[in-house]
């Protein structure tokens, strides 16, 4: 009996063994996780899971429920965002281009002042190549300058921002008699025609050379200001004859294809225009364009004191638009006078006070993201314009600047920031004025035209008055070489004397210029504010010369 009973336990315990192997085994295939699916899975590449028996109607299945997804919405491109404001140095490039050397000694000045980035404002001065190669200046950059450029930018980590004119103020392509053709309105070389059926072509080839030498550039400034003209040319009315006249879309048409071309070829890359085109554009207008989608308007203003209800119209309207970013644009230079030799310091310290106020409210736009202002120093109000300030001269106005949008106003703390860093004793502002004339790079050309400035005009102007000169060497006797030694001796050896201390001068100035510019800025530089002044003693002193070798003789036969 007891054998029985051990038998049958025996058999219980391997029975019970067995049920829970079996157990095991059916939950633990239960707890197998399924395969992951493919991230495509509900994307455009959705499979539906059948039999392979079954591969035509998932097949018609799988065709049937694409067609019934709404069309997908285009995704929206990740513009570059800043994790600090930026402020940018605008260097304008289409007059009084500086030499790398000079960069060499200025980018870290501008680093110390408290610029973070560089808008290189290129033009004529780019190293353009095959078809454009008749674009370059005779001194443009060659392509090591431009590596160069961005290599001592990033050695003082100044972010480099090229700016190429896409729209209006393309007159350095545009003055090209192979690209008149090109032109909004014949007789002007000022804006594009963005009907020309190569329009579109010729500004994503010179994009494409330029973005091409700045792989590690984040933004590129389109420009896309002051399109004069537009809506004039001949292509331009049909087509708002067929479009209800509407120019703000053509301009919109014609930038949001030139920012779509650069997002597609660079994705790493942002796009900022100028907006002065986009202000009176309506914001459903601005939607529907899809230019949001691709670029960033600055909005600039560079007068004394900003039009603040303006500057929050704008602002607004580009939020309710759809723009993410925002920048801004002041100036520290080269934008008071179209002819201005002297820079301004309280006037444009004023321009800034005023957008430090606006920079301070964008707690108020909680739609829009503010990216950073651009100190514009304008070197000429357009291609054909006269030289304005040289940048050494207005490296204090500069100074001022930076220090008082950092500190929020021209306090003791930026103003000695300012003092120590450019060597000056003291700013004057009503004067506008660095005392002691600076040990900062090109001090030496500052202190010489301040010296051109104050004295040459006045003291040729005096001594061309002189009662000897308008009484016994008039334009008429000058003409003739006629006059009497002893009357002519009166002035003969002081103005000898007096032309030969300015040209001396004028030489040592010469020399400064050149370590800083190329010949044709010097030589428009001097033709425009030394020379109009020098030449007519020049030619009074070889006409006393003529007059003196007569030695009181004849005068010369009328013809």
């Amino acid at each position: 009996m007891t054998g029985y009973r051990r038998h049958v336990a025996l058999r219980l315990i391997v029975l019970t063994i067995v049920v829970l192997a079996l157990f095991k085994v059916f939950f633990k295939a239960r707890l197998v996780p399924k395969p992951t699916l493919p991230s495509s899975f509900w994307g455009n590449n959705v499979k539906f899971m059948a039999p392979i028996a079954q591969e035509g109607k998932a097949a018609s299945e799988e065709k049937h429920f694409k067609e019934a997804l709404p069309p997908p919405e285009p995704e929206k491109p990740q513009r570059p965002m800043v994790t600090s404001p930026l402020r940018l140095v605008h260097l304008d490039l289409k007059g009084a281009a500086l030499k790398v050397s000079y960069l060499e000694q200025v980018f870290p000045l501008l680093s110390t002042l408290g610029a973070t980035g560089i808008l290189l404002e290129y033009e004529d001065m780019f190293p353009f190549e095959g078809d454009f190669a008749m674009l370059r200046s005779p001194h443009a950059y060659s392509i090591e300058d431009v590596e160069k450029i961005q290599q001592l930018a990033e050695l003082n980590k100044l972010e480099v921002i090229p700016l190429i004119q896409t729209f209006g103020h393309l007159e350095f392509v545009l003055k090209h008699e192979k690209y008149w053709s090109f032109r909004e309105f014949q007789r002007f070389p000022n804006s594009l025609n963005p009907h020309h059926p190569e329009s579109l072509g010729l500004v994503k080839a010179i994009l494409s050379q330029v973005l091409d030498r700045h792989r590690k550039a984040k933004w590129i400034h389109i420009g896309a200001d002051e399109v004069f003209h537009l809506g004039e040319g001949i292509d331009s009315k049909n087509w708002l004859r067929n479009n209800n006249g509407n120019l703000g879309q053509m301009y919109l048409n014609h930038v949001k294809e030139v920012s779509a071309f650069v997002v597609e070829k660079y994705p790493w890359m942002g796009v900022i225009l100028w907006d002065d085109m986009m202000r009176r554009t309506s914001i459903d207008l601005i939607k529907e364009s899809g230019i949001t989608r691709f670029a960033a308007p600055m909005i600039w203003q560079y007068g004394e004191q900003l039009n603040f209800e303006a500057i929050d119209k704008y602002i607004t309207s580009y939020a309710n638009a759809g723009f993410q970013t925002v920048w801004f644009a002041s100036a520290f230079k080269g934008a008071s006078d179209v002819a201005q030799i002297w820079t301004p310091i309280g006037v444009h310290l004023n321009n800034h006070l005023s957008w430090h106020k606006v920079i301070s409210s964008m707690a108020n736009y909680p739609g829009i993201h503010w990216q950073g202002i651009a100190l514009t120093g304008w070197q000429r109000y357009d291609h054909f314009s006269v030289l304005c300030e040289l940048l050494p001269v207005s490296l204090p106005s500069l100074g001022v600047c930076l220090q008082s949008l950092i500190h929020g106003a021209f306090n003791d703390e930026s103003k000695k920031t300012t003092l120590d860093i450019l060597g000056c004793t003291n700013i004057d502002l009503k004067n506008n004025l660095c005392e002691g004339g600076g040990v900062f790079p090109g001090s030496e050309i500052y202190r010489m035209v301040l010296h051109i400035r104050d004295k040459l005009k006045l003291e040729t102007e005096t001594f061309l008055n002189n009662k000897h000169i308008r009484g016994w060497f008039s334009h008429y006797q000058r003409k003739y070489h006629f006059g009497n030694p002893r009357n002519l001796d009166f002035f003969g050896e002081k103005m000898l004397k007096f032309l030969e201390e300015w040209e001396n001068f004028i030489q040592s100035f010469r020399t400064q210029m050149e370590s800083t510019y190329f010949p044709d800025t010097i030589e428009e530089w001097m033709e425009d504010n030394v020379n109009i002044y020098m030449d007519p003693l020049r030619e009074l002193a070889k006409d006393f010369k003529e007059a003196i070798d007569k030695n009181g003789g004849v005068k010369k036969a009328l013809k």
